[in-house]
């Protein structure tokens, strides 16, 4: 799978960790920085190219780290077509995609650390989203609404 990965200036300190770990499961990382605290790098910039990169096409899915994840996923699911969710528990991780089709995982790396993060990522890219009547049906709605409120 592409992952598309990005971090902030808080983020990286997991960077390395999660780098490795997606190239020993085999996925092809899509690496959009940062790799260092400083410069200040803002989580909204870094979303932005992990949305892109997944309506593009560039990406499959995308994981975006910043200090507590909150800002990355607010930032995130502001592009269309994005289903961000935050996540600091592996249950989340993986329904996340089987009920919502969660495309891109954030997590915080002020709150989590690697070992978590790690357990995050597998739960996170082995799941498939479901499907179903119940799920597509809900995610039509999130469509729409995307739609309807984009031009207020």
């Amino acid at each position: 799978m592409r992952v598309a990965v990005a971090f902030d200036h808080r983020g990286v300190k997991i960077r390395e960790h999660l780098l490795d770990l997606l190239a020993s499961l085999g996925h092809q990382v899509v690496d959009l920085g940062t790799d260092a605290p400083e410069p200040r790098v803002d989580y909204p910039d870094k979303a932005r190219e992990v949305g892109e990169a997944l309506t593009t096409g560039a990406a499959e899915r995308g994981i975006l780290v910043c200090g507590s994840g909150v800002g990355a996923s607010v930032a995130a699911n502001k592009v269309t077509g994005i289903r961000a969710g935050l996540c600091h528990d592996t249950y989340s991780a993986h329904q996340g995609v089987e009920h919502d089709d969660m495309n891109v995982l954030c997590l915080g790396s002020g709150v989590i650390g690697v070992d978590l993060a790690a357990e995050l990522v597998r739960a996170f890219l082995g799941a498939e989203f479901a499907g179903g009547d119940r799920y597509v049906r809900r995610l039509e709605k999130i469509e729409e609404m995307e739609g309807a409120l984009r031009h207020g």
